[in-house]
């Protein structure tokens, strides 16, 4: 089927109806359980960052591959681009397998909910698809690649101060300010158990997002000490940043997972397609496609084409 793929819509219209849907809160509702639906033009979904749009960019190729016509949509933030799953106008998304569940969790009971996310792939794969279920989601299975949270600091404040670990860090005593996303406040596995479980003293969270430009930049001029990113990012060398080891192991083994609105892309053919990628995709191969689009300059959609060029996905299409 020949694509008619439009990339990095607005969602504005999208959003806008989603927020002004009514109904039975979706914690209420039991499973679903209506047939699978099988919508021939589906819409994926990217969170707006580098990782999010080269997977949604995969996602689409893939699938017109396997004869479905697709859309890209740029959306940051969870709390808008879920719902709109949910909804059905929004199809297919990458995501995170722990920071997802424990997301979904935290929704569902609360923000003090103790996290479901594990280091441990079953278990915390277990509890994703329990939480899904009754929102009318599907999780595809995870693949080889995994996006762990991961903490550097600039190379100098770190030689100055000898630290390798996040314990290190605690022992110091030093005032950490960290650039992260604003939401790092509120998930668990970010400054409260930096504080809880090494004793850093984080004394605020600058909202520059995870592992974004703007982000390392400010570790690296030192307005901020500290930087959240993923093991999948592949510029610290550019900005002069080390990575400090998690050697109490706080953060979960984030596994990347499709997850489909079960109502328009629940079926075969749609698992069929994206489930290629887990064959070939580790986090090695998105770490340098990360590093073509952030440090080389490239488009995603140009990166992600060539890399499933290279493992002769698209061959024929």
């Amino acid at each position: 089927m020949k694509a008619c793929r439009t990339v990095h819509l607005v969602l504005t219209l999208l959003l806008t109806g989603t927020a002004c849907t009514t109904g039975p809160a979706l914690e209420n509702r039991r499973d679903i359980t209506a047939p699978p639906g099988d919508s021939r033009h589906l819409t994926i979904g990217s969170a707006g960052f580098t990782e999010s749009d080269l997977l949604a960019e995969m996602y689409a190729l893939l699938l017109e591959r396997g004869g479905y016509s697709t859309q890209v949509v740029s959306v940051t933030g969870r709390e808008l681009y879920e719902p709109a799953l949910e909804s059905g106008r929004i199809d297919v998304v990458p995501e995170y397998a722990a920071t997802f569940a424990d997301w979904l969790n935290a929704k569902k009971n609360g923000a003090e909910a103790d996290p479901v996310g594990s280091p441990d792939l079953d278990t915390t794969m277990k509890a994703l698809r329990g939480l899904v279920a009754p929102r009318g989601l599907t999780v595809l299975d995870p693949g080889r690649a995994v996006a762990q949270k991961v903490f550097a600091v600039a190379a100098p404040y770190a030689a100055r101060h000898r630290l390798k670990t996040l314990s290190d860090l605690g022992r110091s005593g030093l005032p950490v300010r960290l650039a992260a996303g604003d939401e790092c406040v509120q998930r668990p596995h970010c400054t409260t158990r930096l504080q809880k479980t090494y004793g850093i003293d984080i004394t605020a969270v600058d909202p520059k997002g995870v592992g974004t430009t703007q982000a390392k930049q400010a570790v690296q001029s030192g307005r901020d000490q500290m930087v959240l990113t993923t093991a999948t990012d592949a510029t610290l060398d550019d900005f002069g940043l080390v990575l400090l080891a998690d050697d109490k192991h706080l953060q979960n083994a984030d596994y990347l997972v499709p997850v489909v609105s079960r109502s328009g892309a629940g079926n075969t053919g749609v698992r069929d397609a994206l489930d290629r990628l887990n064959i070939v995709l580790t986090t090695s191969d998105l770490a340098r496609m990360n590093e073509q689009v952030d440090s080389w300059r490239r488009l995603p959609e140009d990166v992600a084409r060539n890399y499933l060029e290279s493992k002769q996905f698209l061959v024929g299409g």
